[in-house]
């Protein structure tokens, strides 16, 4: 008997390798698949500006990432005491103007160089609800600023398509080698409303299809549908009934490595991750002859890999805890 449906995912044409180098942008699953990439020793460049949720502010992201554009002054929000922006999220802060400024200043830049040397562009697209400033335009983040002062709307699919488009055919003229990878973030935006939510990820499901068609070098990882129609369980969210649970984001990542990665670099994902288990294990007795040598044959293991990946953090720690 069958207890659930397990879809082919094609692979990749153009898969990551360890020396590719990515940047991932967009809702929070663009950080959970970036964070174990990182961990997994490749080269990832994960949301300086913060997590966005919608095209149109990934594809103001990216525009003003191209021309590397200053801050517009307007934008500044002051809240409990830091500076923020409308135009990033939290993270992006100072406790001055000025020092918000120099940090908007420098992610940008490095958003700018990165994606001058990105062999893959990964874009999670969350909601397709946008928030409208009454006198600025559309934001990013509200930054609990009252509610008044700003405009719930569903984008449109002709909005969606000519926004995030266009900025994707700039950067593949410009990058002309840039792989480009769409998801649909697989949290429900439940505070919108459930059938509200449905109807903003079919629009954007939607637009990643006609994409992908439109375009050689974008291609679609289905993240969002292996939760909803594989797992398909409230067992596989977090108590929220919105984020995926670790199980289920550790599923999502061996189908990612499937879809991403050759079986030589997922050979030596394994290699990396069987490391970091023997790196978390702590003893009982750290001092014992017998944990002493699992460290020493740790340590052999790490020199080893370190010529290929950087290790160095990985060493000093085992050396740390070896007896002199």
């Amino acid at each position: 008997m069958r207890w659930s449906i397990d879809f082919p995912i094609p692979a990749s044409p153009f898969p990551i390798s360890h020396t590719s180098k990515v940047v991932s942008l967009g809702s929070c699953f663009a950080k959970t698949i970036g964070k174990k990439m990182q961990a997994a020793k490749f080269e990832v460049l994960i949301n300086p500006f913060g997590t966005l949720f919608h095209p149109l502010n990934l594809s103001d992201l990216l525009n003003k990432s191209l021309i590397q554009a200053q801050m517009n002054p307007d934008g500044v929000v002051e809240r409990e005491g830091v500076f923020v922006h409308y135009e990033a999220h939290s993270d992006v802060k100072g406790n001055t103007r000025t020092e918000l400024e120099a940090n908007y200043i420098h992610q940008m830049l490095h958003l700018h160089q990165s994606l001058k040397e990105a062999t893959h562009l990964v874009l999670t697209l969350g909601t397709a609800w946008i928030y409208q400033h009454k006198e600025l335009g559309r934001v990013a983040n509200c930054h609990k600023q009252p509610a008044a002062l700003f405009e719930k709307k569903l984008s449109s699919m002709e909005e969606l398509e000519n926004g995030l488009g266009s900025v994707l055919n700039e950067l593949l003229h410009r990058y002309p080698k840039l792989q480009i990878v769409l998801t649909l973030s697989p949290v429900r935006h439940t505070k919108e409303g459930i059938a509200e939510n449905q109807l903003s990820k079919s629009l954007l499901r939607v637009l990643c299809a006609r994409l992908e068609q439109n375009k050689e070098a974008v291609h679609y990882f289905p993240a969002y549908e292996i939760l909803v129609d594989e797992l398909r369980d409230y067992r596989f969210y977090k108590s929220d009934l919105v984020h995926p649970s670790e199980e289920a984001e550790n599923y999502i990542w061996e189908k990612w490595q499937q879809f991403s990665f050759t079986p030589e670099t997922q050979q030596k994902v394994a290699e990396i991750q069987k490391i970091q288990l023997e790196l978390a294990h702590r003893s009982l007795n750290p001092n014992s002859e017998p944990h002493q040598q699992f460290l020493q044959n740790l340590l052999g293991k790490l020199e080893q890999l370190h010529g290929e990946f950087d290790f160095s953090e990985e060493i000093q720690d085992v050396k740390s805890r070896l007896k002199h």
